[in-house]
């Protein structure tokens, strides 16, 4: 029942033992995925028997995450609802639009997804401590998993670049973390640096295990939704979110459980956007952005790892990219909020932000069904800036006072 996996290069096809710590192709240095062989193979109503004996969440799906041993480091991630959103379809200007509320996982955003199998792989791979660079969603998850586990973490965040919820989230599960005086980028070369360490796994999902887990996302729309024609909108930072959710619905496709395919919708925002860029302008290699810049501190990022993976997602979804403006983001996240009483980050808005943006522009047909998918809860990136043109009235301290302002609230 559980296929055989490989560790493949995306680029010279080199295939390597899936037990080895490796990070990237000893042959070329180009990014690894874990390949699942032979999957037409597998009995898919099987597959699908065991899965529905068991609850909802990322370990449902298990015989799909090849890993060797039995124990599953776990805090019941995955599972998270799927919101079919009415009045922000009418809002954005599609047939039918659902959120996919990623900020219901244990830490608050969807790198637990990843994070549980990454931290479960390091423990069987014997390493003594984890390591990431991070803005913060990452580390919050992985200090988190790290201590379920009993194992040490060690982050680094660009000083002054984390929005400060995440950072507390990452000190308060004990994650000894240091300042890098620098950018995401920065942090991130330092750890890759550190790639040949006996005692450290790197956790950042140039780690092909962190994808992995974050795949489950799409093995959940399909028990949630059932069929494959929608638009999948996802916020693209470090492109690895996106190129996991292709790679779950790949699968899903060559098990024959899938019907039609999702098309692959990546959002980023105008002022960290070198993905966009590059597939808008009709690059066939990306240019790094040196001092990215945008409100949505979770895809504040110049130069995405998983790039290569994320323009294989685009393209073979038959999907695009869009860019948008912070004030685009910031008016999503309120209709989300006013309209749904979905509460999300900066960042997970982008994905709302963007469809918006491709009906308008004529890209995005009026007659899509369509699946936001929200990265992160609001309380991981409360900011100043985002009550910018939000009043609130003051009164004194009795009802004759506050009468007036009630009154005019509840006029027709």
């Amino acid at each position: 029942m559980i296929p055989e996996a490989t560790l493949s290069c995306i680029g010279c096809g080199n295939k390597i033992e899936h037990d080895r710590v490796v990070y990237s192709c000893p042959r070329c240095g180009d990014l690894l995925e874990v390949k699942l062989e032979n999957l037409s193979s597998v009995d898919a109503s099987l597959l699908k028997e065991r899965w529905r004996s068991r609850p909802i969440g990322v370990w449902r799906y298990r015989e799909l995450i090849p890993l060797r041993g039995e124990r599953y480091i776990t805090l019941h991630e995955g599972g998270t609802p799927l919101y079919r959103c009415g009045k922000l379809a009418r809002w954005a200007g599609v047939k039918e639009l659902y959120v996919k509320f990623e900020g219901a996982n244990p830490t608050g955003s969807f790198k637990d997804r990843g994070m549980c199998v990454g931290i479960t792989k390091a423990l069987e791979s014997g390493r003594q401590a984890v390591i990431c660079a991070s803005t913060g969603n990452t580390s919050s998850s992985m200090s988190a998993y790290a201590a379920a586990a009993g194992m040490k973490s060690i982050v680094l965040i660009p000083r002054g670049r984390i929005a400060l919820g995440k950072l507390f989230q990452t000190l308060l599960y004990g994650a000894r973390t240091i300042a890098v005086k620098g950018s995401f980028d920065d942090a991130l070369n330092m750890v890759m640096q550190l790639r040949d360490s006996k005692d450290l796994y790197i956790l950042n999902s140039i780690n092909p295990w962190r994808i992995e887990g974050q795949k489950t996302l799409a093995y959940e729309l399909y028990d949630q939704l059932g069929m494959g024609d929608y638009v999948v909108s996802v916020p693209v930072g470090n492109c690895g979110n996106i190129s996991a959710i292709w790679k779950g619905f790949s699968e899903l496709i060559e098990l024959g459980l899938l019907n039609g395919s999702p098309t692959m919708l990546g959002v980023q925002a105008e002022g960290a956007s070198p993905f966009a860029d590059m597939i808008l302008k009709g690059h066939e290699t990306l240019k790094p952005l040196e001092e990215p810049r945008t409100i949505a501190t979770a895809i504040r990022i110049g130069k995405p790892a998983n790039w290569k993976k994320a323009l294989r997602a685009v393209r073979d979804s038959g999907g695009t990219v869009a860019k948008v403006s912070d004030w685009e983001i910031v008016e999503a996240q309120r209709a989300l909020a006013s309209l749904e009483g979905i509460g999300v980050e900066p960042a997970s808005a982008a994905s709302l932000a963007g469809v918006k943006k491709l009906v308008e522009e004529g890209r995005l047909d009026r007659d899509s069904t369509v699946v936001c998918i929200s990265t992160g809860t609001a309380l991981k990136d409360p900011n100043e800036e985002l009550l910018r043109g939000i009043e609130f009235s003051e009164v004194e301290p009795n009802v004759d006072s506050a009468k007036p302002l009630i009154e005019e609230i509840l006029k027709p």
